[in-house]
C-alpha cells in the first residue's frame, strides 16, 4: 500500500503520537488519555480536551478544563484526569497562557467551499503559531489545496472523509492526524456536518510593533501614532 504523505492519522492514544522537531517549525504531537502527561519545559503547548475532564497544572495555577476547552500554556506543564485531548507543543516558543471554550458549534470567519472557522488562540505576532477550528456543515466537496506549513488537529464531532492522492481517509470522531507541508488534500462530508481543531505552527497575520491597536488608535494632532516612526518605542 503506497504511504500517504499528504495525511497522517493517528489514534488517540497516550503519549508522543509524532516529533517532528527536525521540521522548520519544530513541532511534538501527544495524546493524553487517562493518565499524567509531563510536557517539556522549551515549548508552548497548545491543547484540547475532547472528552471528560482534564486538569492543567502550571506555575499559573491548577485549571480544571471539560471536554470542548482549550488552552495554551508556556513552559513545563502537566495534564492529568479522566478525560481525552490533545496537546500540540510549539517547540522554542513561548507564547502566552490562554484558556478558551468551550468552542462553538460553527466558525465565525468563512473560509473556503462553504465552510467556516475560529481563530481560538491568535498569533501574539505575525508569524507566531495559532489554534482554529475548522466547521464543515453536511454535503462539503472542499476544493483540493495544500498549506506551507504543517497542519495538526483532531476530528471533535461529525464524521467525513479527507481526500488525497494516495487515497480517501475516513474521518470518525477522535481522529487524530497531521497534514505534512505542501500536502494535498481536501475535506468531504456526506450526510453529516464536521468540526476539527487545527494547529497552525506559523502564520502570515497577526499585529506587528509597527501595526496593532493600542498604537494605531493613538492620534498625536490628528494623526495615528503608527505613521509617527521618531515616538516609537525603541529596545
Amino acid at each position: 500500500m503506497k504511504k500517504n504523505e499528504s495525511f497522517i492519522p493517528y489514534p488517540l492514544s497516550h503519549g508522543m503520537l509524532s516529533n517532528m522537531e527536525s521540521d522548520t517549525f519544530p513541532t511534538q504531537l501527544w495524546g493524553c488519555s487517562h493518565d499524567l502527561l509531563q510536557l517539556p519545559e522549551n515549548a508552548t503547548h497548545f491543547g484540547y480536551v475532547y472528552d471528560g475532564t482534564l486538569t492543567i497544572n502550571h506555575y499559573s495555577g491548577e485549571f480544571k478544563l471539560k471536554k470542548g476547552m482549550y488552552f495554551s500554556a508556556p513552559g513545563i506543564t502537566e495534564i492529568d484526569g479522566d478525560g481525552e485531548g490533545i496537546v500540540i507543543s510549539r517547540l522554542g516558543y513561548e507564547g502566552f497562557f490562554n484558556i478558551g471554550g468551550p468552542v462553538e458549534d460553527q466558525g465565525r470567519l468563512n473560509y473556503i467551499d462553504g465552510c467556516t472557522d475560529s481563530l481560538l488562540i491568535p498569533p501574539i505576532l505575525m508569524g507566531d503559531g495559532c489554534l482554529n477550528m475548522l466547521y464543515f456543515p453536511t454535503g462539503i466537496d472542499q476544493t483540493i489545496h495544500t498549506h506551507p506549513s504543517m497542519r495538526v488537529g483532531i476530528v471533535i464531532r461529525g464524521q467525513g472523509e479527507c481526500i488525497t492522492p494516495a487515497g480517501i481517509i475516513p474521518l470518525l470522531p477522535g481522529c487524530v492526524f497531521v497534514i505534512p507541508t505542501d500536502g494535498e488534500h481536501g475535506f468531504r462530508t456526506k450526510n453529516s456536518e464536521m468540526a476539527v481543531i487545527a494547529y497552525h505552527p506559523d502564520s502570515d497575520f497577526g499585529p506587528t510593533h509597527e501595526f496593532h491597536p493600542m498604537i494605531n488608535r493613538t492620534i498625536v494632532n490628528g494623526v495615528s501614532a503608527n505613521k509617527i516612526e521618531q515616538i516609537w518605542t525603541q529596545r
